[in-house]
């Protein structure tokens, strides 16, 4: 194959199907024949000229394919192999932070689909540094979310310091919230979803909440507080006033994540961080769930789409209308997806 499809963006707010040709990985790089690929709200960084963006580029972050072609240098990954890349590229291994194990925070980590094209395509090319293998028992669609959605929220929830039993709460019930608060589940927690609307409550239940706040109608930090207070708060919807309005539903030695990324600054008052000796984090992305996801059952709630069909895949993301995550599929994979409906 000598060109294949991909979705370029040009400048803002332009996604147009192309026809690019098809190239040799690099040195340290493989090629992957793109089987399917999750349409993200950080996607936006690209589409919407968020970030600093070469164009064109080729969006797409959350991709699964099959390795084609094997660069120089490359040991460890097969032709044929499935993989996966996420929104982290892939580190160097040779910085500061890398040095120290911590290749989350690479100096020279790339961003798929904004530093190089990323999986709205056919075909990609991929540091090989940034490849994760996919479980045999998780099907290509099934497992696209898992690598930044499911990376987000798993990694969160790893890594705090709740134990099995706490009370955790998660915070919005859309892309991100519907898989933490499965992931809070079978990790143990008690789990408390907050969410708008009393129409929410029976999905909550169904992924595994314990209980649900809804917070047009009460207050959600009393209501937290009224359950023994949360000591974690998963911030999954955009912050700014959510993260004010939960802070208080914190018990001593709390933290709130914050995970959703708005436009809004996160403020919280002294009295509330001093006394009971709180804290506000951010977390980006981390240990790979992948694993995890196929032995506990957590899969996304998914819409699959043509690869032709992008545009309006982003622009039903944008405005809120996806439950919860829209999936781009190629003529490269099935397409089939055993995921909760």
């Amino acid at each position: 194959m000598t060109t294949y499809k991909a979705i370029q963006v040009s400048e803002p707010r332009k996604l147009n199907l192309v026809q690019l040709p098809t190239r040799e990985p690099g040195p340290g790089q493989v090629r992957l024949r793109v089987e399917a690929c999750g349409v993200c709200h950080s996607d936006a960084a690209t589409v919407e000229g968020l970030f600093p963006i070469d164009w064109p580029r080729v969006p797409g972050h959350e991709v699964v394919g099959r390795i084609d072609a094997l660069g120089s240098g490359v040991q460890g990954w097969a032709v044929g192999q499935r993989v996966g890349v996420g929104f982290l590229g892939g580190s160097c291994g040779y910085c500061e932070f890398c040095r120290n194990g911590d290749l989350v925070n690479c100096r020279n980590q790339e961003y798929t689909g904004i530093h190089h094209d990323g999986g709205y395509a056919e075909v990609m090319i991929a540091k090989a540094s940034g490849l994760v293998s996919i479980p045999d028992d998780l099907s290509s669609v099934d497992a696209a979310p898992l690598l930044c959605a499911g990376i987000t929220t798993f990694s969160a929830l790893r890594n705090a310091p709740a134990k099995a039993g706490d009370l955790v709460a998660v915070l919005g019930i859309g892309g991100l919230g519907h898989l933490g608060v499965q992931y809070a589940r079978h990790m143990g927690f008690e789990v408390a979803a907050i969410g708008r609307g009393a129409d929410k409550a029976e999905l909550a239940k169904k992924l595994g909440a314990h209980h649900y706040i809804d917070n047009a109608a009460t207050d959600s930090a009393e209501a937290l507080q009224a359950l023994g207070g949360a000591k974690v708060i998963l911030i999954t919807a955009s912050g700014g006033k959510t993260v004010t309005e939960t802070f208080k539903g914190l018990r001593p030695g709390g933290v709130s994540i914050v995970l959703g990324v708005g436009p809004e600054p996160n403020e919280v008052s002294s009295m509330d961080l001093i006394f009971g000796s709180r804290k506000l984090e951010g977390s980006l992305i981390g240990d790979a769930t992948l694993r995890f996801s196929a032995l506990s059952g957590v899969s996304a709630m998914i819409e699959t789409v043509p690869l032709e069909g992008a545009a309006d895949a982003y622009a039903k993301m944008m405005a809120g209308k996806a439950r919860f995550r829209m999936v781009l599929v190629t003529k490269n994979g099935s397409g089939q997806s055993a995921a909760l409906k």
